[in-house]
């Protein structure tokens, strides 16, 4: 998103916050069109058969968005931070349903992002989430990092910026991060094959 239009987002998304209803509806068509960028490259990461799409990805988090009455998003980060969130808990819900139809089917995802220099490694989305929640009980940032980045396409700036850390410290926990969740996944991977 180029920069003039990401100072409209934050200015909407200030106005929206103070109670200007107005604001919410010329903020629509901007974040709208970078939610649902957001949504298809989660899809692209997802199994080639899911049956989720990116525009109901980005309807269904759309709709969760305007249901928080309470939600404050001073900036742009900060509300595609929840943005992220959110769906990050619809993939893991609709993982879920479809894991309980197929009996252990599961959801796979890439790990990486598009930065990474290793070849990408595909994982069950329902793992990813188990891992990501215990890496956030170890270490709450770390996981806050995972999930702006993984989940929320957000850059190592505006990740700092919405965590209120430099760059250098969200590129060191990233790192080690992946390293734990890789670690984390590969102790899943006997357990889960125990279970079948």
């Amino acid at each position: 998103m180029g920069q003039p239009e990401s100072r409209d987002v934050t200015r909407l998304l200030e106005s929206w916050s103070d109670g200007d209803k107005a604001a919410l509806g010329e903020l629509v068509p901007i974040v709208y069109r970078e939610l649902r960028g957001l949504a298809a490259s989660y899809i692209r990461r997802e199994r080639p058969d899911h049956t989720l799409q990116p525009t109901a990805l980005v309807h269904e988090a759309y709709m969760r968005l305007v249901d928080q009455t309470h939600a404050r998003s001073p900036n742009r980060a900060h509300f595609f931070a929840v943005a992220a969130n959110l769906m990050r808990q619809i993939l893991v819900n609709h993982a879920e349903r479809h894991r309980a139809v197929k009996r252990g089917g599961g959801n796979k995802v890439v790990l990486e992002d598009g930065a990474a220099a290793v070849t990408p490694r595909s994982v069950d989305l329902i793992a990813l989430d188990h891992a990501l929640n215990k890496l956030a009980l170890l270490d709450p940032r770390q996981g806050r990092i995972v999930e702006l980045r993984f989940f929320g396409g957000l850059t190592e700036e505006e990740i700092a910026k919405v965590l209120g850390v430099s760059p250098i410290t969200v590129k060191r926990d990233w790192r080690i991060a992946r390293a734990v969740l890789h670690r984390e996944l590969d102790q899943e991977i006997p357990q889960r094959a125990d279970q079948a």
